[in-house]
C-alpha cells in the first residue's frame, strides 16, 4: 500500500519539476504532473539507463530529464495543432 502512495508522490513531484525545467504550463494541474511523471519515469531511463538515486521505483534524474523531455515535446504538439486549426 504505502509502495503506491509513494509512487505516486514521487510521480507528482517529478512531474512539477520536469514541467518546471521547461517551463510550460502542464495541463490538469497535479493530474496531468502525475502522468507526466510516470510516463518520464519509463521515458527517462529507457533513453539513459537507470542510474542516479532511486525512491518509490523511480530513478530520480533521467525520470526528471524524461519528464522534461516528454513535457516539451507535448507542448511542441499543442503549439502546432493550434496553428494547424
Amino acid at each position: 500500500m504505502w509502495g503506491i502512495v509513494i509512487s505516486i508522490v514521487m510521480a507528482i513531484i517529478i512531474g512539477i519539476i520536469g514541467d518546471a525545467l521547461v517551463g510550460h504550463d502542464m495541463p490538469g494541474g497535479i493530474i496531468g504532473s502525475m502522468i507526466a511523471g510516470f510516463v518520464g519515469a519509463w521515458l527517462g531511463p529507457m533513453i539513459m539507463g537507470a542510474w542516479g538515486p532511486e525512491i518509490g521505483g523511480f530513478a530520480i534524474v533521467p525520470a526528471i530529464i524524461g519528464t522534461a523531455v516528454f513535457v516539451f515535446l507535448l507542448g511542441l504538439a499543442s503549439r502546432m495543432f493550434r496553428r494547424a486549426t
